[in-house]
């Protein structure tokens, strides 16, 4: 009974996620992540059904990689069901290894055509991969094509092995691809182990931040890029804690007056006391959504802030996501994660189009 409960919890769980993904759904609690302890964890979680299967579960896992930015327990979820599906798929008494490295785009990805299919990839900038490695039946040359398919799996027969929906790999290539990054299979060829590797790209301004934490605590006047938005009061509305204070403490490293508002509501009662330059705005939040808060600013006459040019900073980064905020009145709609130098440059423009008027 519990073996089977956990089977069709498991089972009903990505359906769910499935659903979420094709109705675009899908939220992220977008946060700096230290992938080591991500990974980690996921780990912990697979160690029973390893040492059930007698499989020496190896774990490589290099420190030095800097922070990626995006949602912990869904990038955990990836590495989780990457791991579980080389513990299913390996016999007893076989490896599977999990390891974290940083490489440039430029010249260190194992498939360069998979990078080149990513426009968001760039090669001229770092990034975090995490590999899953197992000496397991592998995947046929025809298969490869296929393995992140819907309901897809290569032993398609009613004689087959292993259960499941076929649903794994694909909510991980979806997730992946939210977190703008991009997994890719490898394999020999049957009898001979696949590889998973999993591209994430690292936040680009970390070295710079610490940098400028640096010559703060040293009293310095010369902080890289710490100019760029001086004088500009910005209101950031997220109902996520640690998104909320990574975006102020990212604002504040710029030069900005960061301003936090934990709902729409507080947000909204904050305007005509802060009267902020540009307006940072989640979209999906509890009790009253960014569009909403919106609707109501836009009412406000301009002395109370109602002309405040605004960003929707949300994990709804479909096109016609982009649209609906737009046509809701937003100036620019920016997808999570987004790069510090990309949001400081955005509430730069807005800021200073605003005082041009």
């Amino acid at each position: 009974i519990e073996r089977n409960a956990k089977l069709q919890t498991q089972l009903i769980d990505d359906l769910l996620d499935v659903s979420r993904i094709i109705r675009g759904k899908v939220g992220l609690n977008i946060s700096p992540i230290n992938l080591v302890s991500t990974l980690e964890a996921a780990i912990d979680t697979v160690r029973l059904a390893a040492d059930a299967k007698s499989i020496q579960l190896q774990s490589f896992l290099d420190p030095s990689v800097g922070l990626v930015s995006g949602d912990s327990s869904r990038i955990q979820q990836v590495v989780w069901n990457l791991l579980s599906n080389a513990i299913k798929f390996t016999p007893e008494g076989g490896r599977v290894e999990i390891r974290l490295s940083m490489v440039s785009g430029q010249k260190s990805f194992a498939n360069e055509r998979e990078l080149m299919k990513n426009e968001g990839l760039r090669t001229n900038r770092n990034y975090a991969q995490i590999q899953v490695l197992d000496t397991g039946k592998g995947i046929r040359a025809d298969f490869l094509p296929h393995v992140f398919d819907y309901f897809r799996q290569a032993d398609g027969s009613t004689t087959r092995k292993h259960g499941g929906l076929g649903l794994g790999l694909a909510i991980v290539h979806h997730l992946v691809e939210l977190h703008g990054g991009t997994v890719y299979a490898e394999s020999p060829g049957e009898g001979q182990g696949a590889t998973f590797t999993v591209i994430l790209p690292l936040i680009k301004s970390e070295a710079k931040k610490l940098t400028m934490e640096e010559d703060v605590l040293l009293g310095s006047e010369s902080s890289v890029g710490s100019a760029l938005l001086d004088g500009v009061r910005v209101l950031v509305v997220d109902d996520d804690t640690d998104t909320r204070e990574f975006l102020t403490f990212m604002l504040e490293q710029y030069g900005a007056e960061a301003i936090a508002a934990a709902s729409a509501q507080e947000a909204f009662e904050r305007i005509p006391q802060v009267r902020p330059d540009v307006l940072v705005s989640d979209i999906g939040m509890p009790d009253e959504d960014g569009y909403s808060l919106l609707g109501k600013v836009r009412k406000l006459d301009a002395t109370q802030g109602g002309e405040t040019p605004a960003i929707a900073l949300t994990a709804y980064a479909r096109e016609e996501d982009r649209t609906q905020a737009l046509s809701a009145g937003f100036q620019m709609h920016l997808a999570k994660p987004v790069e510090p130098d990309e949001l400081a440059n955005v509430v730069a423009k807005l800021a200073a189009s605003t005082s041009n008027r």
